[in-house]
């Protein structure tokens, strides 16, 4: 089990203790010959499952690497206007994956209640950085509106 695959299991755990609720997941592998294996962790839920606000809903990027100070300066400027889609967009993923030293991994979550403190506490023996952003209100209409007319649909 790689890094990111490894945080992942240990953020469903702080899930469980309704520390953090994932809306979706999505692990990046860059192999040592640089190439990048995209893995879909989990998919969204339907909006009944949502229930109650989307207030305080957080995109983060977790970036494992094999020494302190990694440099993420550029995926924290990409990250603006990359979520457009519902969930987290395959090709902003493979962007980031890019950037990643080869023989590395990220883990991308959509989610949100995240108690960050807490849950840097519960993960401080792990070596990561985390890049978040919060969704604008507009932002907020447009997942809403697309999980009432998934749910519809579905």
């Amino acid at each position: 089990m790689d890094g990111a695959e490894n945080m992942r299991e240990k953020l469903y755990h702080l899930q469980k203790r309704e520390l953090i609720t994932i809306e979706d997941a999505v692990i990046a592998v860059r192999k040592g010959n640089g190439q990048v294996k995209v893995k879909q962790a989990q998919s969204l839920v339907g909006v009944g499952a949502l229930g109650g606000s989307f207030w305080g809903l957080l995109i983060g990027v977790i970036f494992w690497m094999p020494w302190l100070g990694m440099a993420v300066g550029a995926v924290t400027g990409a990250l603006s206007g990359k979520f457009t889609d519902i969930g987290i967009d395959d090709s902003f993923i493979k962007e980031v994956a890019n950037t990643v030293e080869p023989g590395t991994s990220a883990l991308f979550l959509l989610s949100r209640g995240a108690q960050m403190d807490r849950i840097k506490a519960e993960l401080s023996d792990d070596e990561f950085e985390i890049v978040e952003t919060n969704l604008s209100p507009e932002d907020e209409d447009r997942l809403r509106e697309a999980f009432a007319a998934e749910e519809i649909a579905g």
